[in-house]
Order: C-alpha cells, then sequence, then structure tokens
C-alpha cells in the first residue's frame, strides 16, 4: 500500500491546481493551517479507488459535483460537496437552493473550463468567488475529510469543520441521500 506524505498545504503548493493554491493562502491562518496536501497516482484520484490503495476510509471521502441551474436564460453555477458514501439531491435541494426550474450536472468540459482545475480534481477551495458553494452537513462533522486538490495528481485534507467555515460555503441540511444498498 502507497503512504501518504501529507504536508501542510502552504508549503505544498506545488501540488495544488494555481486557483486552489492562491484560495488557501488567501485564508485566515486558523483555517489555512488546518489543511495539508499528499501527492498521490493520478489513475488512483477517483475516490474509491483512492481509498482502496491509499488505506484512506471512503467514509472520509467528499466529493465536490459541479451543478448548474437553469431558470429562463439564467444559468448559476454552484459546487456541491457530498460525503462518497451520499448521493446529491440534485432534483429537489439543489434545484430549490439555486431557484432553478432544472437543476444538473455540469458538463465535464465546461466545469473544467469554468475551475481552472482538473475533472477529477475538481475541489471547492479555489472556484470563482460567484458561486455558491453548498456542503452536506455530513460532511462538516467528518474528522478528517480527503477532497480535491485541483489535479488529479493530489489530494487535500482537512477536518469537515474546516470546509464548513470557507469562504462562499453554505451548510445544508439533507444535500445529499444516503445510497442505499
Amino acid at each position: 500500500m502507497p503512504i501518504l506524505q501529507r504536508l501542510p498545504a502552504l508549503q505544498a503548493v506545488d501540488l495544488l491546481a494555481a486557483p486552489v493554491a492562491q484560495a488557501i493562502a488567501a485564508l485566515p491562518a486558523d483555517l489555512a493551517s488546518g489543511i495539508e496536501a499528499a501527492a498521490i497516482d493520478p489513475e488512483l484520484a477517483d475516490t474509491a479507488a483512492f481509498s482502496e490503495a491509499y488505506g484512506f476510509p471512503l467514509a472520509g471521502g467528499a466529493n465536490c459535483i459541479v451543478v448548474t441551474g437553469k431558470r429562463g436564460s439564467d444559468v448559476t453555477f454552484a459546487a456541491c460537496i457530498v460525503l462518497a458514501s451520499t448521493r446529491l439531491d440534485v432534483n429537489r435541494t439543489v434545484k430549490q437552493l439555486l431557484g432553478a426550474r432544472k437543476a444538473s450536472f455540469a458538463p465535464m468540459d465546461e466545469a473544467v473550463a469554468r475551475t481552472g482545475m482538473e475533472y477529477g480534481g475538481i475541489t471547492p477551495i479555489g472556484l470563482p468567488a460567484e458561486w455558491p458553494v453548498y456542503v452536506d452537513s455530513r460532511v462538516s462533522e467528518v474528522p478528517d475529510a480527503v477532497i480535491g486538490a485541483g489535479v488529479r495528481g493530489a489530494k487535500v485534507f482537512l477536518p469537515g469543520a474546516v470546509l464548513a467555515a470557507l469562504p462562499h460555503v453554505e451548510v445544508v441540511e439533507g444535500l445529499a441521500n444516503p445510497v442505499e444498498a
């Protein structure tokens, strides 16, 4: 099993996508100090593969999902953070949060272009400032969460409480539902 060498994110900016490194550097010291980064095999960036290969509990895996909401000609982008063991409630909760008639997952090419991050590594840290970031309340309770680093070759680790305290974040009860077995 490969070993993760976790470093304070501010000392590992070379592992992070540029918008992620810039956003972490701009955070208050109490939040930035709770964030670590580690290099990983880019082929293992997907949550389940990462958890299995590195022995990180799947319960700590948080997925960042870029969504769009449409009402007439208005299109709103947002990011939703949910645990890997849950499924985002796009058709009800996300649609309501965005005040949209229709909500859906953003097309991969558009999500990558708008975030400046790699698909499979998109993270809530460093997203465009006008985007709301919705975090499922279960994520805020995780003591050691893992999210993308903006690139597939690294991960970011932080307490769920730090993730919930990031700029533009709104913690939402019921943003996701447990995946049925």
